[in-house]
């Protein structure tokens, strides 16, 4: 979240910038400097009387040791004055939890190279790669081949659990292993830790990641014991170094974990979900990143080429977007959304995210570092998906599809074993 006196001393820029998201509610942000003035002078008032009985209660000790018992019982009773007073400014703590609740709604405000706009049509192609491939005649959509050569079951899954829950099988459950391996060597080789989270996380891991109170709606919840499925790795990954203070020497923190990752996507429905394009349940790796305030964007560049370079070994044509501010998270300073092109579907299909948070999870989380002076300050984050599987199994499987077989990209050949799926 926001830092209070950030908002306070920044009000206009503040609203200005929400605007680019098109966040209607900037009379919050008014709200919020009215209750902090409010805090402020009440925080004042406390301490003021504060200082007046600690005053007090040292005369008392000084009184009494001289036989002054008479004069220290009558201070006393000007201390319990004092604190009465002091209880009666109880509505701090009220007006702090009123301050907190308005700051949860709020989101990020966008880096200022976000564009300006409303709708998927306003991204930004920031640029592309590879060429799309001309298919042999009778080439299929991945939801026939899939069928074809006996790699998934999607009505399986849906008797067992429900739509959107697909059971790999064969060589589809081998090549989804293969692929979670393939990328967690190549983010392993460029420096990132390999973690194993939890699946499931508290309510306050949901909310250092900025899912709650953002998006309940979008997680399965299990209410028995409050844990939440992850909708992705990022939420336990980023969540290990909450409420800690880290040495600048650590600095870049690099974490990369395979997940699975469950998402209700509630309202999602018809074409664009067919088959492997929308799930409840899906395979991912992802990275994630604290690093030094000063240099978040360089980091974030150099997160956006590691993608890139992952990609372009698939063998895939794909290309970069900038998100415009109307598309971005409630989180998220600045994204870009990596898609590969589905030759048999004619579509791009969205298949990375990589986004700088800056402080606005950290914040939630007091991820902090101390500076040369001792002082602590906090850390930015970021993550990216480094790959989410689904789509690039759709992608492979329509792009890569011949009359003898699937051909798989030569990076990926050592870990499934073959060079292609055949029948």
């Amino acid at each position: 979240m926001l830092q209070v006196n950030f908002i306070r001393q920044n009000a206009e820029l503040v609203k200005e910038r929400l605007a680019v998201k098109h966040f209607a509610q900037t009379g919050l942000v008014d709200e919020l400097i009215a209750l902090d003035e409010k805090r402020r002078r009440l925080q004042f008032d406390r301490d003021e009387l504060q200082s007046k009985v600690n005053a007090a209660s040292k005369e008392i000790g000084q009184m009494m040791r001289e036989g002054k018992k008479e004069a220290a019982e009558l201070l006393k009773q000007e201390v319990s004055a004092l604190k009465s007073r002091m209880e009666d400014v109880s509505e701090l703590d009220q007006i702090e939890s009123a301050i907190h609740g308005i700051l949860v709604q709020i989101p990020n405000l966008p880096s200022s190279q976000v564009p300006v706009g409303r709708t998927p049509e306003d991204n930004i192609v920031v640029r592309s790669g590879g060429e799309k491939p001309l298919l042999h005649a009778g080439a299929r959509p991945h939801w026939d081949l899939v069928q074809q050569y006996n790699l998934i079951d999607f009505e399986l899954g849906n008797k067992i659990t429900g739509s959107g829950f697909p059971v790999y099988k064969n060589k589809g459950a081998k090549l989804q292993r293969a692929l979670i391996q393939y990328f967690l060597d190549y983010n392993t080789a460029a420096g990132y830790t390999e973690f194993i989270p939890p699946y499931m996380v508290n309510e306050a891991s949901a909310y250092g990641t900025g899912q709650l109170p953002d998006k309940e709606g979008q997680m399965y919840h299990a209410t028995a014991d409050n844990f939440f499925l992850i909708p992705t790795a990022e939420v336990p990954v980023t969540n290990i170094y909450r409420d800690e203070i880290v040495k600048e020497s650590e600095l870049p923190i690099m974490m990369t974990a395979y997940t699975p990752c469950f998402r209700r996507e509630a309202g999602s429905y018809g074409k664009d979900v067919r088959g492997l394009n929308r799930l409840h349940q899906f395979d991912k790796v992802e990275v994630v990143q604290l690093v030094h305030p000063d240099i978040s964007y360089e980091v974030l560049d150099q997160m956006v080429l590691h993608v890139e370079k992952l990609i372009q070994s698939l063998e895939l044509p794909y290309r970069i977007l900038r998100l415009c501010g109307g598309d971005m998270g409630f989180t998220s300073a600045l994204t870009y959304d990596f898609e590969v092109y589905s030759a048999a579907q004619e579509k791009w299909l969205e298949v990375s995210s990589v986004s700088n948070f800056e402080s606005y999870q950290t914040n939630r989380m007091k991820i902090r570092f101390k500076d040369g002076n001792g002082k602590p300050q906090l850390l930015h984050s970021l993550n990216g998906s480094s790959m989410a599987l689904p789509r690039i199994v759709a992608a492979l499987l329509e792009n890569k599809q011949t009359e003898e077989g699937i051909l798989l990209p030569k990076a990926v050949q050592p870990y499934f074993g073959a060079d292609r799926i055949t029948l």
